[in-house]
């Protein structure tokens, strides 16, 4: 057997939630692969942008310190060498460290959609080089006194360009190439145990900086990718809402056109139609006289069917229209669901005969009353079984069953033996006017207006709706109630005692007065 879903529902109305998810997806992937089409780094565009304004930051942030650190390092080299050789290497090394924080202020100060990316990379790459080529000149400074400080220096400026350049790879390579080229050089110079180790361990450093670096830029645009995606998301949030409340508007405006096309058209249609009921009912019954040809009260009939037939429509309609738009008011009263239903089974047991339908019930009499709304709770039976006797075959049996729900409710079941539905049709036939493919071949013609009148009335009452069905083994809907509805019965009211009550009080009344 198979139950009815959410899911189902919604496939008869349109695409799924998944389905939408899915082709926003799609629609994300592709925008990103035309971005990195375009890149220069095989990432978003974007994302190139973003990394070469985190090197300029950072940049930016340390253009000072630099500044400092090359003034020192020249003031502590002039113990070793000539002042005029300290200063002129501090000159180019500050003239570096100058340019670079130029170039980074003025590539934050453009706006981001006219900059020519691949451009300013090269311009970062070849700045980059250039300082540190210029702090690579320490050795000629240190040579040949001070190379313990000279190559503790350049760890120092191989540690901070990795960490300043990490955000552009090839940048940080250019920074580290003039600085490893010039640690070992010293071998050009000295061969002696003490040099060939400092060297190794001063390559090795800058080795893993370089290695470090790496880390560092994977780490940057996995922070880059993350917010791209919250923004994305939220993006996609926005725009959810602003469709949400673009669709609840037009929503809103379309069911007060429907509810007004209702009203207008509700009085427009049953005023004719009732003209049209009751001249053919007198036509039909021949009240004035036999009609000279016998097909006419044959028309009769079929234009009362008919008119009748519409009239039903129109009340279906308007039906659904109230329950859909919250303004079906229930009328609630003690109900006896057993003779409701007995009395529903009553009223369509002569259209079951004509068909040669015979109807199984298995009632139990002994259910408490329920507070509900008759005329509803009569609706849903009579839209039941007449479901069932339409789409039963002649000859064939129906089955009612009214009892004790598990959770202490009570139910209604109706089952048929007809043609069934398959699983894939469930959610079309709970729609407004969806039928079965199987119903439409071998049933009589019907609104399709049935079952989502029924569903819409048992959840006003708060209750479950159910439908099983297999092909070619029959329906089954079954209606539930909770046990909220279910009214025990109450103890007798001693009326003598509450009127000596009554007079009791009142006579205290009296005396206090």
């Amino acid at each position: 057997m198979a139950d009815l879903t959410a899911e189902m529902v919604q496939r008869g109305r349109g695409p799924s939630s998944q389905e939408v998810a899915k082709r926003r997806g799609i629609a994300r992937d592709m925008r990103s692969a035309r971005e990195r089409l375009t890149s220069t780094s095989g990432l978003e565009r974007a994302f190139d942008y973003e990394l070469l304004r985190l090197y300029a930051q950072y940049r930016v942030g340390a253009g000072i310190p630099l500044l400092v650190l090359a003034m020192v390092v020249a003031g502590a080299s002039s113990i070793w060498v000539s002042a005029v050789t300290a200063a002129f290497w501090a000159a180019g090394a500050l003239a570096a460290t100058a340019l670079m924080l130029l170039l980074s202020r003025r590539f934050l100060r453009q706006a981001p959609d006219s900059l020519p990316l691949k451009r300013w990379g090269r311009l970062f790459i070849a700045a980059e080089f250039g300082q540190s080529l210029a702090w690579a000149m320490l050795l000629l400074v240190g040579i040949p006194d001070a190379r313990t400080l000279a190559l503790f220096g350049l760890v120092i400026v191989a540690a901070v360009t990795t960490m300043l350049a990490a955000t552009v790879p090839i940048a940080a390579l250019s920074g580290l190439l003039p600085l490893m080229l010039a640690a070992l050089s010293l071998l050009l110079f000295s061969r002696d145990m003490d040099t060939m180790l400092l060297v190794a361990m001063t390559v090795a450093s800058q080795i893993f900086f370089a290695g470090l670096a790496r880390r560092l830029y994977a780490s940057a645009v996995g922070t880059l990718q993350s917010r791209a995606e919250k923004d994305a998301i939220f993006a996609e949030l926005e725009q959810a809402k602003a469709n949400s409340d673009e669709a609840r508007r037009r929503a809103e405006e379309a069911n007060l056109a429907k509810s007004r096309f209702l009203a207008t058209m509700s009085h427009e249609l049953r005023t004719p139609l009732n003209a049209i009921l009751g001249f053919s009912e007198v036509m039909k019954n021949e009240v004035f006289g036999a009609h000279a040809a016998p097909a006419y009260r044959e028309y009769a009939t079929d234009i009362h069917d008919s008119g009748m037939h519409l009239l039903n429509l129109i009340n279906e309609i308007l039906d659904l229209s109230r329950i859909e738009a919250g303004r079906y008011d229930l009328s609630e009263e003690a109900v006896q669901l057993s003779h409701t239903v007995e009395e529903c089974r009553h009223m369509m047991t002569l259209r079951a005969r004509s068909k040669g339908q015979t109807f199984a019930s298995l009632i139990d009499d002994s259910l408490p009353r329920l507070w509900a709304d008759e005329r509803a709770l009569r609706q849903i039976v009579l839209n039941l079984l007449s479901n069932a006797v339409k789409f039963t075959p002649p000859g064939g049996e129906i089955t009612i069953k009214v009892g004790w729900t598990s959770s202490g409710g009570q139910y209604v079941s109706v089952k048929d033996s007809g043609p069934g539905i398959p699983e894939d049709e469930l959610g079309t036939v709970m729609s407004s006017f969806g039928r079965g493919s199987l119903a439409i071949k071998t049933a009589e013609q019907g609104s399709g207006l049935g079952l989502p009148i029924v569903k819409g009335l048992v959840d006003l009452h708060g209750g479950g709706f159910q439908l099983k069905s297999k092909p070619r083994e029959g329906t089954e809907v079954i209606v539930t109630f909770p046990a909220s509805r279910g009214m025990d019965t109450l103890a007798a009211v001693n009326l003598g005692a509450d009127k000596a009550a009554a007079e009791a009080t009142l006579a205290r009344r009296a005396r206090a007065a």
